[in-house]
């Protein structure tokens, strides 16, 4: 933990800070202190976790929610009828959009989903259905950011690590955070699974699309392992000689420990990351074998493996989910690329006893709106961005099997019941793994920060 009483001046801010720190806050600052959170070591959670690791599917650009798992027929009575509604970024004259899709009840549970979906229907009694959720930002590099780090700015720590900084690591040869990508990043990049204020060894590890997942990953070809363990070692002695001099130097350090753990995944990730040794059945089952769903099968099951390993939290970013105009066409794509391999994901980890304490969550970072603007002199059946509804998949982990959390109004344009801020579904996310929001904390910047910023409230409705 970082000392807040060490400076190397004297500035007005610490100044205030010890004057207003009594002998006790003094003493507990130190225990504080002497329990670092620099080891990677598995530590216990603060209550009774229902779930151990998190697996979250990121639908890049914010997947409709009416053409998904929230139907609205009320809708396809307005279709292409002027709409005053306020909000979203369009602007001009607006029309409402009716899905292009149908939809129809699945599973035992009844839940909705739009015809495209053709293998979720499988798993749907174990999925629960969040329809309360709401952002704040309407711009993607910023929602991005809230949903991801808790705030819209940038730069904060990801959800991934602040559960890696709460609850360790549990395999020293792995990561404790890993994220996946397609060809492009997502808008803002790295800063969505960023350590932010957090010792960097916390930040998220990607594993790349093509090509060696991780630079630099075999050594070269006239460097032996011992060599590298003498090398590591020697400037182990160089860092630690520097660090009795500078305490408290947390970004060194933590490149020390991340030096040590590139050693070690030279030995792990290979094995893990190689699915050579998976059956031509498990490969088929999550789509390795179809142009439209190898990529997105590949990422979930190497999630699958890498949460076997003990990786704490996997992220898997699909984009192209930003459906302005051709919306019947292009989440249609979408929807064929997620569909088979998310269903074999979780039907995966049922059956090897794993989903019961894996969180497996699908989400964007909002919704759509119900209606569109003219776009190009044409009416473009798209849908604009919607900050006031969404739609939020759960499975595993503690959630509710079979169930319709919230609502939305008749039209889809917002939350209506058990509807709750993102801060809230972080505060939840965290209470299923066993964390306290409010005393998983770390001094920076003058006070003490957390994931929901201020605080939040759990959503006991989503909680089985």
């Amino acid at each position: 933990m970082k000392n807040p009483f060490f400076a190397p001046e004297l500035n007005r801010r610490n100044f205030l800070y010890g004057l207003t720190s009594s002998l006790g806050a003094l003493a507990m600052t130190d225990l504080v202190a002497k329990d670092s959170p620099i080891p990677r070591s598995a530590k216990k959670p603060m209550h009774e976790p229902k779930a151990k690791n998190v697996i979250m599917l990121f639908m890049e650009g914010g997947p409709s929610q009416v053409d998904t798992f929230d139907p609205k027929p009320k809708l396809n009575k307005f279709h292409k009828t002027e709409s005053k509604r306020p909000g979203s970024l369009a602007t001009g004259y607006k029309f409402y959009v009716g899905s292009p899709y149908g939809s129809r009840k699945v599973g035992q549970s009844g839940l909705d989903m739009s015809d495209p979906w053709v293998h979720l229907p499988k798993v749907a009694d174990e999925l629960c259905n969040y329809r309360g959720c709401f952002a704040e930002s309407l711009n993607h590099p910023e929602a991005l950011f809230h949903m991801n780090t808790g705030s819209r700015l940038g730069g904060d720590p990801a959800l991934g690590a602040w559960t890696n900084y709460g609850l360790g690591s549990v395999n020293q040869n792995l990561p404790g955070y890993v994220v996946m990508t397609e060809l492009a990043l997502p808008q803002g990049g790295s800063r969505n699974w960023s350590n932010g204020f957090l010792p960097g060894q916390f930040q998220g590890t990607r594993l790349r699309p093509t090509g060696s997942p991780i630079l630099d990953l075999n050594a070269p070809s006239h460097k032996t392992r011992k060599h590298q363990r003498e090398a590591l070692d020697e400037i182990a002695f160089l860092n630690k000689r520097h660090m009795d001099k500078h305490p408290y130097h947390d970004e060194l350090e933590a490149r020390m420990q991340s030096y040590e753990l590139a050693y070690r995944m030279q030995t792990e990730v290979p094995g893990v990351i190689d699915l050579k040794g998976e059956t031509d059945k498990t490969k088929k089952a999550y789509g390795l074998n179809q142009k439209e769903t190898s990529e997105f099968g590949k990422q979930c099951l190497m999630a699958r493996r890498l949460v076997e390993k003990g990786v704490r939290f996997v992220q898997i970013f699909s984009g192209g989910w930003d459906s302005h105009d051709y919306l019947e066409r292009a989440h249609a794509a979408r929807i064929k690329s997620v569909d088979q391999p998310m269903t074999a994901l979780i039907k995966d980890l049922k059956e090897r006893g794993m989903l019961e304490d894996t969180l497996v969550l699908w989400l964007g970072e909002f919704g759509r709106t119900p209606d569109n603007n003219r776009r190009g002199g044409v009416y473009a059946i798209g849908r604009g961005h919607n900050n006031q509804a969404m739609t939020i998949l759960m499975a595993g982990g503690g959630v509710k099997r079979g169930a319709i959390v919230g609502a939305t109004d008749e039209l889809g344009s917002g939350a209506v019941e058990v509807n709750h801020p993102i801060r809230d579904l972080h505060v939840t996310l965290l209470h299923l793994l066993g964390l306290d929001d409010n005393k998983l904390t770390y001094f920076h910047g003058g006070r003490y920060k957390q994931l929901s910023q201020f605080g939040g409230e759990i959503i006991r409705e989503l909680i089985a």
